[in-house]
């Protein structure tokens, strides 16, 4: 598909996603969805999840929906187990990751069906990471992040 409308122009209630996150202690959140899931977030001090490890879960998590959203037409994983990493750094650009990686271990069940399936799972994999993964593509896109004080 090559849709030559300008981005801006196609953008609309259909594409637009959201969270809400509140505060509920000192440095520690809670983010909520429009389907009402709920996530504690926080600093590290706690056990619950800091801004970077959801990113490197959204990497993962797109990615392997991903995976399976193209494998599952064949058959389902019997196994898919996904491990995400890079490296925090802070220099002349301030923080930022670098090095992402994401690990996808796939398991398919014996036959015909995992046979098809496993035969195309490098070239799902290619897929997920060059046009599928929307994570992983904003990542690699770089488009612009305004933090900015709602009014």
């Amino acid at each position: 598909m090559n849709d030559q409308t300008p981005p801006a122009a196609r953008l609309g209630p259909d594409t637009l996603r959201s969270v809400e996150l509140t505060r509920t202690g000192p440095m520690t959140l809670e983010a909520r969805n429009a389907r009402g899931a709920v996530l504690p977030v926080g600093s590290g001090d706690g056990a619950e999840f800091t801004p970077v490890e959801l990113l490197l879960v959204a990497l993962g998590g797109c990615g392997a929906i991903d995976l399976e959203h193209v494998t599952g037409k064949r058959v389902a994983p019997d196994r898919l187990d996904v491990r995400v990493e890079g490296h925090k750094i802070r220099d002349e650009n301030g923080n930022h990751m670098v090095g992402l990686t994401v690990l996808l271990d796939v398991a398919f069940p014996q036959g015909e069906e995992g046979d098809r399936a496993r035969e195309i799972t490098p070239r799902a994999i290619r897929q997920v990471q060059d046009r599928l993964c929307t994570v992983g593509r904003t990542i690699q896109l770089g488009d612009p992040v305004v933090y900015r004080e709602r009014a």
